[in-house]
């Protein structure tokens, strides 16, 4: 959170769409836009995001999304100046993305403060610029993450690092972020885009139904012992697909097999 709250919550606001949808052949990308106030979170961007999730979840055309954002920051968290309808708890609270059934890769383009970096969290995978800083910045506020900070960060930087980040409430650079594997990769900024572009076309090559049934399973087996875990896996697999969807995908990556011909191929004699 960035920004100081107004006495009255009443402060006028900029109009025009805080999130852009666009797509690209098989993949689409989300773009916050409100870079005057740092694309930090109000009632507008909170709900324009959430239907252009939900848009693209049902787009079947579309195959991966990238989350990035206009400006000079990727999100400053919450917005407290913004004027409010309805309690901050109805989008503030809960960044939960991970219901999305397809691959989502952040690209953070500038500062991913609070709420900021837990939009990152729920997403699949973090690429950020080499000149940014996330962190979770709640506690400096007299605040504590709401957004499910406290729930991923651990799950994906371990307890150690998550007590941290969170109990300083102090920011971390890119190399640090990468250090402790809160981000996937580190871009320099004017390739940060086409990086998770290209990483995104690698996921969308592979057949939908998989990667929805992985993201699934890899997400909900966080929560269960092996042995469930590994029933959970058996039971979704056995019904992913249809077996016409399961022949299609096979045909598709029929064409790319040369691709992967070396990796399987017998060595030379006179090299054996």
């Amino acid at each position: 959170m960035t920004d100081a709250t107004d006495a009255d919550g009443d402060r006028d606001e900029p109009t025009g769409r805080t999130v852009l949808v666009s797509r690209d052949g098989d993949l689409a990308t989300l773009t916050l836009n409100r870079p005057d106030r740092a694309n930090t979170l109000n009632e507008q961007l909170h709900d324009e995001l959430r239907a252009g999730f939900l848009e693209l979840a049902n787009d079947d055309a579309v195959r991966a999304i990238i989350l990035t954002a206009n400006g000079r920051h990727f999100c400053g968290g919450a917005d407290l100046r913004a004027r409010r309808t309805r309690p901050p708890v109805n989008y503030y609270f809960g960044l939960d993305y991970d219901w999305v059934p397809k691959p989502v890769i952040a690209a953070i383009n500038g500062a991913a403060m609070g709420g900021g970096c837990e939009l990152a969290l729920s997403c699949d995978f973090r690429f950020i610029s080499s000149t940014a800083q996330i962190g979770l910045t709640e506690i400096r506020f007299g605040a504590l993450p709401a957004g499910g900070g406290t729930a991923r960060l651990p799950r994906i930087v371990g307890l150690a690092n998550a007590k941290r980040l969170i109990y300083s409430g102090q920011p971390v650079d890119a190399d640090e972020a990468f250090r402790i594997g809160l981000v996937d990769r580190v871009c320099e900024p004017d390739e940060l885009l086409g990086e998770a572009t290209r990483f995104a076309a690698e996921l969308a090559v592979n057949a939908p139904y998989a990667l929805r049934t992985a993201k699934t399973l890899l997400n909900q087996s966080l929560d269960l012992d092996l042995h469930h875990a590994m029933d959970l896996e058996r039971k979704m697999i056995a019904k992913m697909a249809t077996r016409d969807e399961m022949a299609a995908a096979r045909a598709e990556a029929s064409e790319r097999m040369s691709t992967y011909a070396n990796i399987f191929a017998k060595p030379d004699e006179d090299q054996a």
